[in-house]
């Protein structure tokens, strides 16, 4: 039985531990929104320089970047909210992978992985129809 003492270090403890990536809600992993469109690469954000859209924090490496996207973060913001077109398609919700994005249009999408990259790009009109109809069932 633990006293009150070590209970309370304990628990102090456990609070001062960085939250994990993924407890965290940065949008894209921190990657910076506005990089894929204008730079066409993954970028990562810089911690101080955020803004927070629809509830997610989303982080930019320049203040320039920040800019246009709080202008136009639509015109920023990854299509099907950042799922993977490729699990859609197949009638799954899977996060993509923010490293691995196909821009088709002027559109950003994501997909889970190198080959799911390289499936989207073999047939990218049917396969963003078929994870749009997928889209429509589950989005929030």
């Amino acid at each position: 039985m633990f006293d009150n003492r070590l209970k309370s270090s304990l628990i102090a403890a456990l609070l001062a531990l960085p939250l994990p990536a993924f407890a965290q809600d940065w949008a894209l992993s921190g990657y910076d929104p506005v990089a894929y469109v204008t730079q066409e690469k993954a970028v990562s954000g810089r911690a101080e320089i955020v803004t927070n859209w629809r509830g997610r924090e989303y982080h930019f490496a320049s203040e320039a970047n920040r800019a246009l996207f709080e202008a136009n973060p639509r015109a920023y913001t990854p299509g099907f909210d950042g799922l993977c077109v490729v699990a859609l398609t197949e009638g799954r919700s899977e996060p993509g992978d923010p490293r691995q994005f196909v821009t088709i249009g002027q559109r950003v999408y994501f997909v889970g992985s190198a080959n799911r990259k390289q499936e989207l790009l073999s047939h990218p009109r049917d396969m963003l129809m078929k994870a749009k109809d997928m889209w429509l069932k589950i989005k929030p």
